[in-house]
């Protein structure tokens, strides 16, 4: 049952993240092809990551009370319009503005809902269905790194519509595995995963009650912030870091798909590091490494530091996705473990419109070198802020 159960949950990981890779490690390489630019691509992220920080609470808050939104529907709806759009992408004639709109919009759900398929994941194990996350995850991250191999030369030989064709595909995968997504009838309590918060409390749906209750977190997601202000830097301007480098599509194709491999042993085994190092660590460490990976491309001059870089993504993005999402598990009440998740996702999100809104002005107006150093600057403050919160703060405040 658990390998059942497990194996489900990453084909639903799997169709996520070919999307992710489609939409998001390649959104700039589309916009730019459809005319905008590096200002205007940066400016357009920003208003869909404003957007995805402000409706993630929000949609997590009402998914946390009883009632028709759940889990399951709201990744339902999610891919739906998902799909939708990117067919009208696609189909429909464009300009810069209908693009503006419709892509904003798609990208914007996208990271909606990823807090809400964590969220799925802890509530199918409460019912005994013992889905092993990190592993499920690790594999997605797989998904994400073959897509961005095989889409980096499909984009070169027969160009950027490739890109929605793909979002369609994973879409339609998506809304059939979602639908078929129902917990057995006779669910039994799981009793056997570690770190499964208690039945009793109550939801803490206001921000400043909920930032007393869990002080510690609270402060942590403002170095989150500053940690994904940096990694979205890099990966929403990556063509033209490759590009400065000597690379092109293929190169930023390989780029994508080293950082995403590396993910997977390290989420696969994150059950087993996490009986001997507690989440907190994990993610101070996670940090310190964001901070080292994009130090790196200060002083790259060609591609083999590049990959260098991007092989910390092994001890930076692969550790605090896992250990984040166990760290929201095991200090949290059950009905504030949905909002946890998806402020997670909202800080990460905060952080590339902070990204967003400087790194295309910035490149455009001073050059690459001048934003790998902003970014380097933020990181190490927000390596500072994790250590102190995660240290000195409680955790969970009764």
């Amino acid at each position: 049952m658990r390998k059942y159960w497990t194996a489900r949950y990453t084909l639903l990981n799997a169709a996520y993240f070919v999307c992710f890779c489609s939409l998001h490690a390649y959104a700039a390489v589309y916009l730019l092809s459809c005319g905008f630019t590096n200002t205007e691509v940066g400016i357009l992220l920003a208003v869909a990551n404003i957007l995805s920080a402000v409706f993630q609470p929000f949609i997590a808050g009402i998914i946390d009370k009883p009632g028709p939104l759940t889990n399951r529907r709201f990744i339902f709806i999610s891919v739906a319009i998902i799909g939708i759009g990117s067919a009208a992408l696609l189909l429909l004639p464009q300009n810069k503005v209908f693009v503006f709109i419709v892509f904003a919009l798609i990208y914007m759900i996208q990271f909606a809902y990823q807090p809400v398929m964590t969220a799925l994941c802890f509530e199918y194990n409460k019912v005994g269905c013992n889905i092993i996350y990190g592993l499920a995850r690790g594999l997605g991250s797989a998904s994400f790194a073959v897509t961005s191999v095989f889409i980096g030369m499909a984009v070169e030989n027969i160009g950027v519509e490739i890109l929605m064709i793909v979002n369609i595909v994973a879409m339609i995968v998506s809304a059939v595995l979602i639908i078929t997504f129902i917990k057995p009838e006779k669910a039994a309590p799981d009793t056997s995963r570690d770190g499964i918060a208690s039945e009793s409390g109550h939801a803490h749906n206001s921000i400043i009650e909920f930032a007393k209750t869990y002080p510690a977190f609270m402060l942590f997601l403002v170095g989150t912030i500053c940690f994904f202000f940096a990694h979205n830097m890099i990966n929403d301007f990556m063509i033209q870091i490759i590009r400065n480098l000597g690379g092109g599509e293929k190169e930023l194709g390989f780029s994508n798909f080293l950082q995403a491999i590396l993910e997977l042993p390290v989420m696969a085994m994150i059950g087993i590091v996490l009986k001997k190092i507690k989440c907190e660590k994990l993610l101070i460490f996670s940090g310190i490494a964001f901070f080292i990976k994009i130090l790196i491309l200060i002083f790259a001059d060609g591609m083999p530091m590049m990959y260098v870089s991007q092989s910390f993504q092994l001890f930076a993005y692969a550790v605090f996705i896992p250990a984040s999402a166990y760290y929201v598990n095991n200090t949290m009440e059950e009905l504030d473990q949905v909002k946890g998740q998806a402020y997670i996702t909202s800080a990460i999100t905060v952080g590339g419109v902070f990204s967003n809104l400087l790194s295309g002005v910035i490149l455009d107006n001073v050059g690459i070198s001048a934003m790998l150093l902003t970014g380097t600057a933020v990181c190490a403050v927000g390596v500072v802020i994790a250590i102190f919160a995660m240290t000195s703060l409680k955790h969970h405040r009764a």
